[in-house]
């Protein structure tokens, strides 16, 4: 089996209200994204993240 080349193993639960789900859910669909991929790009853009010095 070949691996993936950003493959991801680690998962993360978050608990959120069902109006977040719903709001979630709804955003994921308007923009085509899966769930887990809109929440990585939210995060991208909520944290800086620093590059190598």
């Amino acid at each position: 089996m070949k691996k993936k080349e950003n493959a991801r193993y680690h998962v993360l639960s978050v608990r959120v209200s069902r109006e977040e789900r719903e709001t979630i859910e709804k955003i994921s669909k308007e923009v085509n994204m899966k769930v887990s991929d809109l929440m990585r790009e939210a995060l991208q853009d909520m944290v800086p993240w620093q590059s190598a010095p």
